[in-house]
């Protein structure tokens, strides 16, 4: 900055008021403040321990009643759901679900092997003679040993191979059918 700036700024500084006195007279208010006695120190420590003791108190009732009320008799709820043996042989045997599906896949299998070739019907129910006597075989072995996880994996796999075939002879002609573009 230059020097004429600062000499402005020099003297405005010197024509200001070095001292502001206060509107009112304040020493009385401070006298009689600092010849009040103060707050005691103990006053929240009590406050602080009330409320401990009122804390305590309380959570000591909510237990007591909920413990009391532990002799209202229990509700049990039973699942709905059933739970079935999962294991095959001589003694088990598939559930209405399923069999309800087998039965209404292998009553449309004779109409839609009419449909198809020879060839193609002698080769479809060559497969499921196949699945036929694999799932009696397993049948057989797992009378003898009923607890064979491995056999009744087989086993179920056997099943799932026969729906599978029989849903797909139906979705071969099924898709024959529909097909508009031709």
């Amino acid at each position: 900055m230059t020097q004429e700036f600062d000499d402005k700024l020099d003297r405005a500084a010197r024509q200001l008021a070095t001292e502001v006195a206060p509107q009112r007279d304040l020493w009385p208010d401070i006298a009689s403040a600092m010849a009040a006695p103060g707050r005691s120190r103990w006053t929240p420590m009590f406050a602080q321990a009330a409320a401990v003791v009122l804390l305590v108190g309380a959570s000591s009732a909510i237990t007591y009643v909920a413990v009391k009320n532990d002799q209202a008799p229990v509700v049990s709820i039973e699942p709905q759901l059933v739970f079935e043996q999962a294991s095959f042989g001589g003694n088990y045997h598939l559930g209405p679900d399923f069999q309800a599906a087998r039965n209404g896949l292998r009553a449309e299998l004779d109409a839609e092997l009419a449909r198809l070739s020879p060839e193609a019907s002698a080769d479809i129910r060559a497969n499921l003679d196949q699945i036929h006597t694999a799932i009696a075989d397993i049948n057989k072995v797992l009378e003898q040993e009923p607890g064979n996880a491995l056999l009744q994996q087989k086993l179920l796999r056997a099943y799932t191979e026969e729906l599978s075939l029989l849903n797909r002879v139906g979705g071969l002609t099924r898709d024959v059918m529909m097909r508009n573009d031709i």
